[in-house]
């Protein structure tokens, strides 16, 4: 009995441990995250009481605390009341220690009363999986049964995997390192741009970015195999996906109305990134060709100013930002579409103004652009007028 009912060469108890801890991270990124926390979909009766015991039996966690403390998180991201920023509590404190944290916002009432709304309320929820303690012993107990001696090493692997990759990795790495497709107002990054190891969590500037998104692949590049799963239950009829990422459609000729500011709106995330790359970063480049070989400015302050460039005015630090202000003064065209970028962020954040007044602010703006005779922003006025939406799917 030391190997249990199902003796298993060495590489078989490494395959099983992978597949336990893979199950374990598509119930937290399907049911917890995308459908719980998020309502980014439906699953099935069925489904969702299958990850609700994996979960129980694999990590002690209740929905109900899951859900809220990770609506809290995105509440009040990156200040003192968000349980586990890397920005407030520092990168070590959260890999290392993200379990500890959460735990601590676990008993937090008011948080679990607060965000933890239209969670499971039913007997099983209040009488079972509220003892987190009771269904792991009993996975410590299947393991030896079924694996013997190498079950406890299969068992602690699982206890460790959602503290480590998920409260750990996603909640510290994912924002603190990485590449940023969108400049949302937190910092989160994406780890990779394949999610294959945490089911797609390491997208996590998309997620942050449009956070009620069942998928979290952007770009044509990015694979999210959480969203691979939910595919493949929706095809099962297990799964009903309520919203995914706006995509954008370029209409070539078309007039600007009202469905171009509403796609604006919706989509203004990656408006503002193309604006970046297409604009901003363009013309930063030019003026600094042009600075080559004075003395204004060196290396490191050219890089401070293109930070407070392109991020969110909420991640720049004062320094930062008056590097960027001495570039702009010195170069107009810099200074000119820095001007209008504000400025196209100020129509989409008007939310009280009718459609006739956002399409003649969103028409002024690019006849402005285009008086500026800057390239660039002639390139983009065309775009932002031809800018429409398309849903990848309707259900």
């Amino acid at each position: 009995m030391f190997y249990g009912l199902f003796p298993l060469h060495w590489w078989g108890y490494i395959a099983v441990t992978l597949g336990f801890t893979h199950i374990t991270i598509l119930a937290v990124t399907i049911y917890l995250h995308r459908c719980s926390a998020h309502r980014a979909l439906d699953v099935h009766p069925i489904v969702s009481h299958f990850f609700r015991m994996w979960l129980w039996l694999t990590t002690g966690q209740s929905t109900r605390a899951w859900t809220a403390i990770h609506r809290k998180h995105h509440a009040k991201c990156e200040t003192m009341d968000d349980p586990h920023s890397p920005v407030i509590f520092g990168i070590k404190k959260v890999l290392w220690q993200g379990a500890e944290l959460y735990r601590r916002e676990a008993i937090n009432k008011e948080t679990i009363e607060r965000y933890g709304k239209g969670t499971p309320n039913d007997w099983l929820e209040n009488k079972v999986y509220t003892q987190s303690q009771m269904g792991i012993k009993l996975t410590l107990l299947a393991n030896l049964i079924l694996f013997g001696v190498p079950g406890i090493a299969i068992w602690a692997v699982q206890m460790c995997w959602i503290p480590f990759f998920a409260a750990g990795v996603v909640n510290g790495l994912g924002h603190h390192w990485g590449y940023r497709n969108f400049e949302c107002e937190d910092a989160s990054t994406n780890l990779s741009p394949v999610g294959l190891l945490i089911g797609g969590e390491e997208l996590h500037n998309n997620h942050h970015t449009y956070p009620t998104s069942a998928k979290f692949s952007v770009k044509p590049w990015e694979f999210d195999i959480g969203w691979g799963y939910i595919t493949i239950l929706r095809l099962l009829g297990l799964a009903k996906v309520k919203r995914v990422a706006p995509q954008e459609n370029i209409i070539p000729g078309k007039s600007l109305d009202a469905d171009t500011v509403t796609a604006v709106f919706y989509n203004r995330f990656q408006v503002l990134s193309r604006y970046t790359q297409s604009v901003l970063l363009p013309i930063f480049q030019q003026a600094k060709q042009k600075s080559a070989g004075t003395a204004s400015l060196d290396s490191s302050a050219w890089q401070a100013a293109k930070t407070a460039l392109i991020r969110d005015k909420a991640l720049v630090d004062t320094t930062q930002q008056q590097q960027l202000t001495q570039v702009m003064h010195q170069h107009s065209a810099l200074n000119c579409v820095v001007e209008l970028r504000e400025k196209l962020v100020h129509i989409w954040s008007q939310t009280h103004a009718s459609s006739k007044e956002l399409i003649e602010a969103l028409h002024n703006w690019c006849k402005e652009a285009e008086n500026t005779n800057i390239q660039a922003l002639k390139d983009f006025s065309t775009y932002l007028q031809s800018y429409s939406l398309k849903q990848e799917f309707s259900e």
